[in-house]
């Protein structure tokens, strides 16, 4: 594809809206039809002469709508698709939303999620992720509690731009809204085995029914995962970037009568992940290609040289009671959670083994204790009335205590630093949103939150040199608080064209909360917080569904504004070139997104998703002592691809002895990327593709299903960061940095 695109500046919105109009109005001359756009590809029982698309309900705005009725930017993902794809977290799903992009880490404490091109790169506890992560009803504080494995899973909503006014704090960007499975009336259960190249293995259990008939049922899901990894270290000869997780997640629904409802959950995750801290793609400097020896430095190196293994330690839990109770035809719910997250990461910061004057070693252990506490309250209205609303209160605490220790060791010296730090945040809101009913088929949307955030941080560092070492400054301390009042809501408008297409118009206001710069190496100039980030967004959307059920196209064209862009930028400290985090300016994204989903016969599925991004800097505010240019203006932010898109097949051949064949096959493409905000040439991954495929036999009268998959089947390497050390560059290598295969069992009873 080119990339010249419609967009040049944020006039030529209006000719993308024209685009998406002469795409999509033409769906309206077609037959009427109810819908869906699921990426799942199961289709209800029919005659070959009916097969439509099942329909979909998304919680999106609080209350289960269709999807084709929602005004909202929503992208389903089904749960049990998402597992026979091997997409066990939220960073595997980035490949079939292009909308969505993820930053991978060393520690899952390191990783952002991007929407729409926009997000937060920083290891900070004092700053909000951009993207909000809701797992059933509770909002996750922090980016890193959310790409672990999730368990037991019905759906993923990817809700694409500001949602601030229903979803929780920190929605500025979109919400990744994440629902696992009720508990069944029936007694299930099922066992889920799956091996995969490089000695993977993963083993699901999970079982539930009721325990009293019509008054409680309950469900518990297990996980036993384990991988060796795909990169060599050839200092010891161990394969590392692999992991060894172990969870469960339980569930009790109480339903004393039908008004009230009482769903508790847990859950559990413990991880053991050995992903390198980079593994070098480029050595930009004679003297650390000798240093790197034997291995060599290419854009699909999988080897490293490590005398110090860097690993990460995890456990993530929660609890949570939400509480649904008919009072009358209004609802009230209430959820209370408590979420706890300790994180231990072990990182070679060198990324050498050997030590010497021009290369020292670094070696850095982080420990992480933090815990959130949330109240919810919300009201809903009944429907059918001219005024409809969903209306609430919310508050959120997170307490964060964190010890960062670095280790400098040169040929005659060894120096070490150690900082204690920590964060408190206090937020609390009142929102609401109202459809207004204007006629049955014309509707207005008003939605306002407002929002008061406490945030305060204390830190304290210690240094066994009185003056500045290489990575290590001297000692200090400094604490800070500061409080902020935000608004955020939506306002538009909503119109059935005819009963098979809806277009609506909104205008939304996203607010993200005042931050702190607190990280190991927080200097006096880090003191002063943050402002808050807050967007513009207008969208103009159209879902229309046609050819008797059987096609669903949803057309989504967008422009947002972001003020006081919370952004890491390159700085030099004690030696070392490290990440600020900074109130880095003004951006801007815009384009155009269409997805659609065919039932092109009862046994022939076909869907995707396509988008234009065109997310640029607009005004970069230069730090004091930048390391790197700030000549940026313009040029596009980072994880944010012009291009991106994703197809899917899914055909099913039914035997006349009762089994089914069923075969896929998906393909995602993205154009080039920049890693980098200081836009530097060597962070820049190149345009590529990745294919998958996979045939299964099942006979689901009996329960089972076998299957074999391979993905990658290109053999397309592919780096998913790109960043740059002292004389190197290194890279991120993937799962599927090289073609694998494995097979899928599973028994249901």
């Amino acid at each position: 594809m080119r990339q010249t695109g419609a967009f040049h500046s944020p006039s030529h919105l209006s000719q993308a809206i024209a685009a998406a109009l002469s795409l999509a109005l033409p769906l309206c001359a077609l037959p009427a039809i109810a819908a869906d756009v699921s990426t799942a590809s199961s289709v209800a029982e029919q005659s070959p002469e009916t097969a439509t698309l099942q329909a979909v309900t998304v919680t999106a705005t609080r209350r289960e709508e269709s999807l084709q009725k929602v005004p909202v930017a929503v992208t389903v993902l089904d749960g049990e698709q998402l597992e026979r794809d091997n997409r066990n977290g939220v960073s595997s799903i980035a490949q079939q939303v292009p909308a969505l992009n993820f930053r991978t880490g060393a520690s899952n404490k390191d990783t952002s999620l991007f929407m729409r091109g926009v997000g937060t790169i920083s290891t900070s506890p004092g700053v909000e992720p951009t993207v909000a992560t809701v797992v059933d009803g509770v909002v996750y504080a922090r980016p890193g509690q959310a790409t672990l494995d999730l368990l037991d899973l019905e759906r993923i909503e990817v809700l694409r731009g500001p949602q601030g006014t229903l979803f929780g704090k920190n929605a500025s960007a979109g919400v990744l809204n994440i629902i696992s499975k009720a508990p069944t009336t029936e007694t299930h259960g099922y066992i889920d085995q799956s091996y995969y190249s490089g000695n993977e293995s993963r083993t699901r259990f999970g079982i539930g029914g009721s325990l009293i008939p019509d008054t409680l049922k309950a469900s518990v899901t297990t996980l036993f995962g384990t991988y060796d990894g795909n990169v060599h270290n050839k200092t010891n000869g161990q394969e590392v970037n692999g992991y060894n997780h172990k969870g469960a997640r339980g569930k009790l629904e109480f339903t004393p009568n039908e008004d009230v409802k009482l769903t508790v959950i847990g859950d559990y995750m413990q991880s053991r992940d050995d992903t390198p801290n980079g593994v070098i793609s480029q050595s930009l400097t004679p003297a650390f290609a000798n240093a790197l020896s034997p291995v060599h430095a290419s854009n699909d190196n999988r080897d490293l040289v490590s005398d110090y293994r860097s690993h990460v330690d995890d456990i993530n839990k929660g609890l949570s009671a939400q509480l649904d109770w008919n009072l009358g035809d209004y609802t009230l719910t209430s959820i209370t959670a408590w979420r706890g997250w300790n994180n231990t990461q072990w990182q070679d910061g060198d990324r050498l083994a050997n030590v010497s004057a021009a290369f020292p070693a670094t070696e850095d252990k982080g420990d992480l204790d933090f815990n959130q506490y949330s109240q919810e309250l919300r009201l809903a209205s009944p429907k059918g009335q001219f005024l409809e609303y969903v209306g609430g209160l919310y508050y959120m605490h997170g307490k964060d205590d964190e010890t960062y220790r670095r280790t400098l060791t040169t040929p005659t010296a060894t120096n070490t630093g150690v900082a204690d730090y920590s964060t408190t945040s206090d937020s609390y809101a009142v929102f609401g949103e109202s459809p207004l009913n204007f006629t049955s088929a014309f509707r207005g949307i008003a939605g306002l939150r407002w929002t008061h955030d406490d945030l305060e941080y204390d830190h304290r560092r210690v240094s066994t040199s009185a003056t500045t070492v290489s990575g290590i400054q001297p000692g200090t301390s400094s604490s800070g608080s500061v409080d902020e009042d935000g608004w955020s809501g939506r306002l538009g408008v909503q119109y059935d064209l005819s009963d098979s297409v809806m277009a609506y118009l909104t205008y939304s206001r996203g607010y993200k909360g005042p931050a702190y710069n607190v990280f190991f190496n927080m200097q006096p100039r880090d003191t002063a917080a943050l402002k808050p980030e807050t967007s513009n967004n207008w969208e103009l959307g159209i879902k229309a569904s046609s050819w008797n059920d059987r096609l669903t196209t949803n057309v989504a064209v967008f422009h947002s504004e972001y003020s006081n862009y919370q952004a890491n930028f390159f700085d030099s400290v004690a030696g070392q070139v490290v990440t600020r985090l900074i109130n880095a300016g003004s951006v801007s994204t815009e384009g155009v997104e269409a997805d659609y989903a065919l039932q092109a016969t009862r046994n022939l599925k076909f869907s995707g998703a396509i988008a234009y991004t065109k997310a640029r800097i607009d005004q970069f505010s230069c730090p004091t002592g930048a390391a790197a240019s700030c000549d940026v203006n313009g040029k596009t932010l980072p994880y944010a691809p012009d291009w991106k898109s994703y197809v899917r097949a899914d055909y099913t051949i039914p035997l006349n002895n009762g089994l089914d064949i069923e075969l896929g096959t998906d393909y995602s493409w993205q154009s080039e990327v920049q890693y980098d905000i200081s836009q530097n040439p060597d962070t820049r991954q190149g345009a590529y593709g990745l294919w998958n495929a996979s045939a299964a036999v099942a006979d689901y009268s009996n329960g089972w299903r076998v299957a074999v998959l391979a993905k990658n089947l290109t053999d397309k390497s592919y780096s998913p960061l790109l960043a740059s050390g002292s004389g190197y560059i290194y890279r991120a290598v993937p799962r599927d940095d090289e073609r694998y295969f494995g097979v899928q069992v599973r028994k249901d009873f």
